[in-house]
Order: structure tokens, then sequence, then C-alpha cells
């Protein structure tokens, strides 16, 4: 059965966005970038919300820009191609290899695990990543440690007033101080 994984660069204070909306301290770092490549070729479909779609936008055209390194065109090409499902109440189209949740979060979730194919079912955004996590969908948390305290903003970790406890998978320490971090949930 497929898994369920969120991951995200987050802060050293838990944060993925600090109070500004920013997260200009997660910048470019090839070796960080190439994890996350890794990452996303494990994925057989992503579900993220609308401000995470929005943002990823960016990557539907990018490679029309020839001065791009190899690792940017490469990642472009993948995110292009990769099967998404977007939640939105206030969007009516969506771009590219898209589409809009027909049902609630547990039945995407569900008709993803029932599909065929191999790969993972990355959940995107923390407020669709709270709604999992409220649900108990999550199989495994990947953090992307960055050595900043931001002071506030967005939480990587939902709040969802339960234990939940998590077994370290994986942990790594890229050489420009990022660490990584993976945990499964323990049931």
């Amino acid at each position: 059965m497929r898994s369920v994984i969120y991951s995200m660069g987050v802060s050293l204070d838990g944060y993925i966005v600090g109070p500004d909306r920013s997260f200009d301290w997660t910048g470019p770092d090839e070796e960080v970038f190439r994890c996350v490549i890794d990452e996303v070729q494990e994925v057989g479909v992503y579900l993220l919300g609308r401000r995470l779609y929005e943002t990823m936008l960016y990557w539907e055209t990018i490679d029309q820009n020839p001065s791009l390194g190899y690792s940017t065109l490469e990642w472009a090409a993948m995110w292009r191609s990769l099967p998404k499902v977007v939640f939105s109440t206030t969007l009516s189209t969506v771009q590219g290899n898209a589409r809009l949740a027909s049902g609630g979060l547990a039945e995407e979730i569900e008709r993803a695990r029932a599909e065929p194919g191999d790969g993972h079912i990355a959940i995107g955004g923390a407020t669709l990543a709270a709604e999992a996590a409220r649900l108990d969908l999550i199989d495994e948390y990947r953090a992307r440690v960055y050595p900043v305290l931001v002071g506030g903003g967005t939480s990587f970790f939902p709040h969802h007033k339960r234990r939940v406890d998590l077994e370290l998978i994986e942990a790594r320490t890229f050489s420009s101080t990022i660490g990584y971090f993976r945990y499964q949930v323990v049931r």
C-alpha cells in the first residue's frame, strides 16, 4: 500500500514560513536540492493546497530559461510530469498535470492508494498536512531542518491535540549544516 509522506523545509523552531510568510532562509543548496529531487522521484501523486499549488506554478514554465543548470531543469521536468491533486475552495481550474480534488482528503488518499502504480502519496502545505494528521493519514514525516529561528509563522507540525509516536528512519547532515530527518509514524 502506498505511504503518505509529508516533507518540507523547516526552521529549527518548527516553521515552514516565517511570520511575514517568507521562506527565504531555505535558500538554494545543491546538496539539499538533490535530496528533494531524490524524494520526488519516489512520489506517485502529490496532494497540495491552493497556496502551495500557486507557488509551484513557477516550475511549469521555468525550463524556457536556457541559462538554468541541469538540476533545476531536471526538477522542473519531474514536477511538470508528476500527477497532482489540488485542494481548493476558490480555484475553478488548474494547469499542467493537475486536477482539482473531487472529494475530501481521506477520499482522495483512499483513491490514490487504490490506483495501480508505485510511488508515495506526498502531501504539501501545512493546512492540508494538518488535516491529514488530524485524520491519522500521515505515515511518514520528513524534515529538512535549517539553522535559523524565525520566531513564528506557519508550523510544520500540525497541532491536532493528540500524541503521535515516531520512529527515526534516517538522519543526516548536509555540508551546509542543514539536517535531514525521516520519521515513520508508529501505529
